[in-house]
């Protein structure tokens, strides 16, 4: 039997040590590209909700960043009275005469029972408002709740229990509560009971109450936080080193609570919104004829035994946006969330 005969072996491969030194290097650059941004970047853009939710949000934005303009192409403003002003549009109990709420190809959305405004318009300029009101308060809230949070959780000792005690006080009472209560008060300081408040003043009214018993939760949320990191063992040794305070914060601490500052602040945004727009509904806040989702639900509550449509359009956005801000909130939070599957 003759034996097999062996293949020849293979020729050695040389390796040149130069040749080698970019192929890791290029590796190394590989794996430092996917930074947890990236990542998370990637788990959001995988999720179908979260990007389609996204959409609706900036389209809200944008259209309410837009309305003064879409409102110029439109030929129209929220506040001419084009009922009263253009004979045929209302019948003599001063509601519109066309089906669906006065729908036709000049009023796109309607016109208003009594005053004949126009719907389209009043509803662009009451996104405008109540997204201007909820965002500049979600923004205050946050940055005072991180400012006491970090503050109370990184000093401990007597500031943290009276910092503790504070937020236990404001979470122990309905917020609805204290901005009725507190309104009044607020707008006597500044405008006598004989004089009619200006929308600035309101706007910044509201604004600075929301934000004044809003605060309370996310700073219990990072004071835990908080609490937690700095007996980690990076900031035993940024102490060591000798680093300030400030430094240990900024530096060490607050890269570390990005991810619930970032959930935190989306879940307050349409909290505000939808308390804003029922602060307007009860007479607490933006009233008429400024333009709110509030104050047109509250004027479409009036009718809506025999005309639902003016309270159609602005609650079906109001819930459209909010519905898609918390789809957007929990995206966001699972792609951040490094247990999320990539």
């Amino acid at each position: 039997m003759t034996p097999p005969t062996p293949s020849p072996a293979a020729p050695l491969e040389v390796i040149d040590e130069d040749s080698a030194v970019p192929a890791k290097s290029s590796a190394l650059k590989g794996s430092d590209s996917r930074s947890p941004g990236r990542l998370a970047w990637t788990r959001f853009k995988r999720d179908r909700t979260g990007v389609i939710s996204a959409y609706v949000v900036i389209f809200f934005f944008v259209i309410g960043l837009g309305a003064p303009l879409i409102a110029k192409l439109y030929g129209k403003d929220p506040y001419t009275l084009y009922g009263m002003n253009t004979p045929g549009l209302l019948n003599e109990f001063n509601y519109p005469i066309k089906p669906n709420g006065g729908i036709s190809s000049e009023f796109w959305f309607g016109i208003e029972p009594q005053l004949g405004r126009d719907v389209f318009t009043f509803l662009l300029y009451g996104i405008r408002n109540s997204l201007l009101i909820a965002s500049a308060a979600a923004l205050l809230t946050t940055l005072l709740g991180v400012v006491v949070g970090i503050t109370a959780g990184y000093l401990g000792g007597k500031t943290d229990y009276l910092v503790g005690r504070v937020i236990d006080v404001l979470l122990a009472f309905p917020q609805t509560l204290f901005f009725i209560a507190f309104w009044p008060v607020v707008l006597a300081i500044f405008v006598s009971p004989e004089e009619n408040t200006p929308v600035w003043l309101t706007v910044t009214s509201l604004i600075l109450v929301m934000t004044a018993f809003g605060w309370a939760s996310i700073a219990r949320l990072l004071r835990g936080e908080v609490l937690a990191l700095r007996e980690r063992e990076f900031v035993e040794a940024a102490k060591v080193t000798g680093a300030s305070p400030a430094r240990i914060i900024f530096k060490e601490l607050l890269p570390n609570l990005w991810t619930p500052i970032l959930i935190q602040s989306t879940l307050l945004l349409p909290a505000y919104v939808t308390a804003e727009a029922g602060l307007a509904f009860l007479g607490v806040g933006l009233t008429d004829p400024t333009p709110d989702w509030g104050v047109m639900i509250q004027n479409g509550a009036k009718v809506y035994q025999d005309d639902i449509t003016f309270m159609l359009f602005p609650g079906l956005s109001m819930v459209l946006f909010v519905v898609a801000f918390n789809l957007l909130g929990d995206s966001v939070r699972d792609a951040l969330d490094p247990k999320t599957k990539r």
